[in-house]
């Protein structure tokens, strides 16, 4: 049975895990609104009704937004304001975020409202989720959030497809907003008093990024555990590095995990060897492994805790209390705790990639190897994977670069009343592309390290891991005599990755990293 055809998810606001993101996002499971946040949703409408009906002044409802807060604006125009606050806010620019970003921003959006502290009907909710099981993707523009306020721009673009006005994706075609909704027979929404605040001020585009990227790094992370023994064999690595005794006396979870996937990775392995037997010990690049790549696990760890706090949070503002019948406003759409989680991810992630391109020069230079020049049997004639690492080390040079941090960067909005904004948004998008970088100078480390095997000229046994490793990417990729059109052979290996097809076999194989 496949995931979209599992019961759908029952959203409530509370229990929501990355994992359902995923299957939401990328496997299109469907989601429904859970009953009991359903009644939530309609009393907290109902507070809206009562507030308006005593003519109090709430921002945002009966207020301008922003600098204008103080404008107050009458009864008969606040359904005028939120469609007007749509179509101002969306004010996005650049390429649409992908189709696995804008889902996972429309559940999340919705798992929030659900609780029942923003106001909105619950008519308007259930567009959105109809809009999500139906497969209508608004076009969201890539760029423009702040992350504080939320990220209004681009879920503005959200809401003004619900609305039928913008763009949205339909089958994969992209199309006017209104022709979109007909095609699934969703009818537009008339946004009243509250919602189109409630809408778009959220963290929930920059979060659900934030869950995918989480995801695929943890996967990274244990396909580099993969890919890094079978470089250590290549090479005749020492494995003393990796006894239990040594990272039991400094016990980071991370290192201490790496150091066991390395050890029954390498169980019944021949290719490695004893202290003294070709050197003493390995360089760092080897021999550090657990504390490098553990390092990045226990940041992910970290970015794990607060992404499963943050999209099961109530984000908007103002916010409505049902039990004490009272709204106040307050700061939750600020993006700082994402904005932090961001820049220490993509450090962390770059880190993988650094480390790994380490590993390639060490397969490639003869001096370091003891295998043959850029691992060509036939060196001079042919250049072998001489140019992998040229792409290798532009990448990591790359990653360098936009691993500085976004959310020190603060730029006052708003007439200087949004006076401190966190920047999160372009924090997560410049971890994605470092995300993509790091896999792609893997995928040429994989390609050197199955090479380096077959070239290391040796009747030995791979351990049960790396065998499984080696198996998979020889199943797609050949090894290579004579020069051949690298990209090809690189975009495979990082298609491998990617699919997850290496940890997906280990898996199988009942090897668990």
């Amino acid at each position: 049975m496949s995931i979209a055809t599992l019961n759908p998810i029952k959203i409530n606001g509370l229990d929501l895990t990355l994992e359902m993101v995923e299957e939401v996002a990328r496997c299109r499971r469907k989601v429904a609104l859970d009953e009991a946040a359903a009644q939530r949703v309609e009393a907290s409408r109902r507070q809206v009704e009562e507030l308006l009906e005593e003519g109090r002044v709430v921002y945002g409802v009966t207020t301008g937004i922003g600098k204008f807060c103080d404008q107050v604006i009458s009864p008969k125009s606040v359904t005028i304001l939120q469609r007007n606050i749509i179509r101002s806010h969306a004010a996005g620019v650049g390429e649409p975020l992908p189709e696995d970003q804008v889902r996972a921003a429309m559940l999340l959006r919705a798992n929030s409202l659900s609780r029942g502290n923003s106001g909105i009907r619950r008519e308007t909710l259930e567009t959105l989720l109809n809009m999500l099981n139906k497969e209508i993707h608004p076009v969201i523009p890539s760029k423009g959030s702040l992350g504080a306020s939320g990220d209004l721009a681009p879920l503005a673009h959200m809401a003004l497809a619900m609305m039928g006005e913008g763009e949205a994706f339909c089958k994969g075609e992209r199309m006017e907003a209104a022709r979109a909704l007909k095609m699934a027979g969703i009818a537009p929404v008339e946004l009243e008093a509250k919602e189109g605040l409630a809408l778009i001020n959220g963290t929930q585009i920059m979060a659900g990024m934030g869950a995918l990227l989480v995801l695929d790094g943890e996967r990274l992370a244990k396909s580099c555990d993969v890919v890094s023994v079978l470089t250590l064999e290549a090479l005749r690595g020492i494995p003393d590095a990796f006894r239990e005794e040594i990272h039991a006396i400094r016990p980071h979870p991370g290192q201490v995990q790496v150091a066991a996937n390395v050890r029954s990775l390498l169980q019944g392995s021949t290719y490695v060897t004893a202290p003294g037997e070709k050197r003493v010990q390995d360089a760092y690049s080897l021999r550090c492994i657990p504390q490098v790549h553990g390092a990045t696990r226990d940041a992910l760890a970290h970015a794990r805790r607060v992404l499963e706090i943050e999209i099961n949070s109530v984000t908007d503002n103002p916010l409505l209390f049902r039990e004490t019948g009272e709204v106040h406003s307050g700061g939750n759409f600020h993006g700082q705790p994402l904005a932090l989680v961001f820049d220490y991810l993509s450090c962390a992630l770059a880190e993988l990639a650094s480390i790994s391109e380490r590993r390639i020069e060490r397969l490639l230079n003869p001096a370091l190897s003891g295998l043959p020049a850029f691992l060509s049997s036939k060196g001079g004639l042919n250049s072998g994977f001489m140019l992998s690492h040229y792409t290798a080390a532009a990448l990591v040079s790359e990653n360098k670069t936009m691993a500085g941090p976004a959310s020190v960067d603060s730029i006052p909005t708003s007439a200087n009343q949004e006076d401190h904004v966190s920047m999160g948004a372009n924090g997560v998008r410049k971890a994605l592309v470092i995300l993509e970088n790091s896999c792609r100078v893997l995928g040429i480390e994989y390609l050197c390290a199955a090479q380096g095997v077959d070239l290391a000229g040796i009747d030995a046994t791979l351990g049960r891991g790396s065998q499984v490793a080696y198996r998979v990417l020889r199943s797609r990729i050949t090894k290579m005599t004579e020069d051949r059109i690298l990209h090809k052979d690189m975009d495979a290996a990082y298609g491998l990755l990617m699919e997850g097809e290496p940890l997906k076999s280990l898996e199988a194989e009942g090897i668990i990293l």
